[in-house]
């Protein structure tokens, strides 16, 4: 398989890790209104329910910083696995849970792969999309987190029929299953050509964009200007020297506020009161039981048809109008719920759910893709999974308070919760007007100029590596695979893929562009700076 066969089923796969988050999300809002888990738990109060439903977001907070460093060193496919593995052994513990502490234990491990999932997944995606195709693959990519919700409300919603504990263990067990399924896939899947190149592993790299941008011809100019592209970036990053957090944070300040503010939006904008406890919500507006769960898995599968149109839209019409729109909407739609829940009439139960559906639809539109699109895609190479992963664990920080205080919240302050999220809207609306730059089909490598913070001295280098590239930067010359000689070829078996994995670098060959990569005007290799 190759070209756009090849990048979508890449996509739609990736995609399996933003499901088991997303579904990770919705089960624990459905099993913690059923009669079964209440026994079970003796009837837990709503700080014991705040801890077993947040928890998760301090386990995904931690890893989500060290996995920028497990990026970079282990690259993509590695940590990849990692997260999925560390998801699935904690979904073991929730499944056979003993207890609250059991439960608490399970829950905080699979947060730890939470975190690397909701890391890593974007900027591999990022990472092997084109620039005409990124936003629209990043946001197939998001549709599969609102999948894995919805999933888990129905899921809920049909277990609640059974008449024993395993109505709250069913939903749980899901999660293993799906997470065993990612890890062992994560073994077939190619690497990032990024980081490959970055890692002077170009032979391996230019066949990977061969597969993705020539149809597995090595020779396909799109496929070898991409690889000059981003040799070209790597080279002059490597000038700069320093890729800590520190030079990170020194350099490019203003992506890397960017990137933290659109995820920290993203959840005080109000999706996780709805998505955490939308039966909690529901049940405060009238629906009782198993029929406030129905209503969340309605408005779950609303929520999926609404991430649609974004795949199209957000190529044509940008970043920033879809965020402003979402805002505006959103705002309203919360608005709504506040006011309805503060009258209290016959009407309020159809008008809340007409108010939150309207909520989550806007959400799944504008808030809910983009702040996974936007860090990867403004951040450079040197510094991307380093930013990420900030921008990831602020997602989860204020994921872990959101979700902690919603509860608490709902039992204080009632209606006046919605109104309070509903300005926080209005300010994301402010912020991105003023403060996000449109980066809607400008190539990850061009990045730089969009925003203009490149030093002086980096610009130099940049010429530089331009100017007397053509020699050092020309791709690898690789023979031909058997199929593109008409020679059949057969595909390698699984225990191959492994044995290349987890073994040895490949050789590179003698005239592997390792050994041309030296510093320009003076002999000495540069990534020894």
């Amino acid at each position: 398989m190759v070209g756009q066969r090849l990048l979508m089923s890449i996509s739609c796969f990736a995609s399996l890790g933003v499901f088991l988050f997303g579904y990770d999300q919705g089960v624990m809002s459905g099993i913690i209104t059923g009669p079964y888990f209440k026994a079970y738990f003796h009837k837990p109060d709503p700080y014991e329910v705040a801890t077993m439903v947040a928890i998760l977001e301090v386990g995904a907070f931690i890893t989500s910083l060290l996995a920028g460093r497990v990026g970079d060193i282990f690259g993509r496919r590695m940590t990849l696995f990692a997260g999925a593995s560390i998801f699935t052994l904690g979904g073991i513990f929730q499944t056979c849970s003993i207890g609250f502490k059991t439960m608490v234990f399970g829950r905080i491990i699979s947060g730890f792969g939470v975190g690397f999932l909701s890391m890593i997944v974007p900027v591999y995606q990022s990472e092997i999309s084109p620039a005409e195709h990124r936003g629209q693959l990043a946001c197939i990519e998001f549709t599969g987190n609102i999948v894995g919700y919805a999933s888990s409300v129905w899921i809920d919603y049909f277990s609640s029929y059974i008449t024993s504990d395993y109505s709250w263990r069913f939903p749980l067990s899901i999660q293993c299953v799906i997470g065993a399924i990612l890890a062992l896939g994560t073994l077939l899947i190619p690497e990032s050509p990024r980081w490959l190149l970055d890692q002077d592993m170009d032979e391996e790299g230019m066949r990977v964009l061969a597969d993705l941008l020539g149809d597995g011809d090595v020779d396909a100019p799109k496929a070898r200007e991409e690889f000059r592209e981003i040799k070209e970036g790597i080279l002059a990053d490597r000038l700069i020297g320093d890729r800590s957090y520190k030079s990170m944070w020194r350099r490019y300040k203003y992506r890397v506020m960017i990137a933290m503010s659109a995820q920290a939006f993203a959840q005080l904008n109000g999706i996780n009161v709805i998505s955490y406890y939308a039966p909690l919500v529901f049940e405060s507006a009238g629906w009782i039981g198993r029929d406030a769960i129905l209503m969340t898995g309605i408005n779950g599968i609303i929520y999926i048809l609404s991430t649609i149109p974004t795949w199209y839209l957000v190529d044509i019409w940008g970043r920033r109008p879809i965020l402003l729109s979402g805002s505006l909407v959103m705002a309203t739609a919360l608005s709504s719920v506040g006011y309805f829940l503060y009258l209290d009439k016959s009407y309020t139960p159809v008008a809340v759910v007409v108010s939150v559906i309207t909520f989550n639809a806007a959400f799944g539109f504008s808030w809910g893709p983009i702040p996974w699109l936007y860090p990867p895609e403004i951040l450079p190479l040197a510094f991307r999974v380093k930013g990420v992963s900030l921008s990831t664990s602020t997602n989860w920080l204020f994921n872990y308070i959101v979700g902690e205080a919603t509860p608490i919240l709902q039992e204080a302050i009632r209606w006046r919760l919605y109104p309070m999220h509903a300005f926080f809207c209005i300010c994301s609306f402010i912020v991105v007007y003023f403060a996000y730059p449109e980066t809607m089909g400008i190539p990850l490598e061009e990045m730089d100029r969009l925003f203009g913070d490149s030093h002086h001295h980096d610009l130099e280098n940049a010429s530089l590596v331009r100017a007397t590239g053509t020699s050092i930067i020309e791709p690898p010359t690789l023979h031909k695979r058997a199929s593109q000689s008409g020679t059949p070829k057969a595909s390698p078996s699984l225990g191959a893929s492994v044995k290349g994995w987890f073994g040895a670098r490949a050789p590179v060959a003698e005239s592997s562009a390792r050994a041309n990569y030296q510093s320009l005007g003076t002999g000495e290799r540069t990534d020894d700076e």
